[in-house]
């Protein structure tokens, strides 16, 4: 497998960790970019990514004030361009030696779009209050968007690049994640699941999820559901038509090995 990954790294105030995922990172075959977007931390974590400058692959953008996870992922789509991005979280909590799996469907022709699902690989928890909180904004995105996934909240996401930059997203904060899955399933794109690892940090380790965000996301899914399809995409794109006609065609045909697929 070629490098054909663009590795989008939102991080606030990460400087413990961000070395360590960011070496990480550089070791997987896969990678073509590491985009690392520090959103005004004050803890050393622009200086910590910096130090990887000196890797081509690498690029560090700065957010002079904190502006959220939803801003840094928006600013790093406008500079990938390698076909496939991935979200990494710099805390550690995702494996990037599990990205052959999570790419592998797109390299397949039969997914745009895989999100990891924690749990049934392995899975650490620090909170019965956040598991619970998890199932419950899944669950409403499956009743409101009539799919069936498993793990909305994730923030490991592997999205074709073409069709990341054609969501629209708007989000700056945790409500990026629940925006991309409304804007991704009223396209009519198939989330494809994969099972992952997954190592939970807590409050004291720098968690920074808290139910209030449980809360927006429900808000966010809501409100992306109840909206007309030109107010989401301005224009009616078609890229997308033909798009799902290759993936409806791709899932019908036998397995095909990722290193072979076009």
């Amino acid at each position: 497998m070629g490098p054909i990954l663009a590795v989008i790294v939102p991080a606030f105030n990460e400087a413990a960790t961000l070395g360590s995922l960011v070496r990480r990172v550089l070791a997987q075959s896969c990678v073509q970019q590491v985009i690392i977007v520090d959103d005004g931390s004050i803890d050393g974590t622009f200086e910590v990514a910096r130090t990887f400058l000196g890797d081509q692959r690498v690029s560090v953008h700065r957010h002079p004030v904190n502006r959220g996870k939803g801003a840094a992922i928006r600013t790093a789509i406008d500079v990938a361009r390698a076909s496939i991005a991935i979200i990494q979280d710099a805390d550690l909590e995702y494996d990037p030696a599990e990205y052959p799996l999570m790419i592998a469907p797109i390299l397949q022709g039969r997914a745009d779009v895989v999100y990891g699902v924690r749990g049934f690989a392995g899975h650490t928890a620090y909170s019965y209050w956040f598991v619970v909180g998890n199932r419950l904004v899944t669950t409403a995105t499956n009743v409101l968007f009539n799919c069936y996934i498993q793990d909305m909240e994730t923030g490991f996401k592997a999205v074709r690049t073409d069709l990341l930059r054609r969501l629209g997203l708007r989000g700056d904060r945790f409500d990026i994640e629940p925006e991309m899955t409304a804007r991704i399933l009223r396209l009519g794109y198939r989330i494809h699941e994969v099972p992952i690892t997954y190592y939970a940090r807590t409050r004291a380790e720098g968690k920074k999820l808290t139910w209030l965000d449980g809360v927006r996301a429900l808000g966010t899914l809501i409100a992306l559901r109840a909206s007309s399809r030109g107010r989401l995409f301005s224009n009616e794109d078609p890229y997308h038509r033909s798009r799902l006609r290759e993936l409806a065609v791709a899932s019908r045909l036998p397995d095909v090995p990722a290193d072979r697929a076009a």
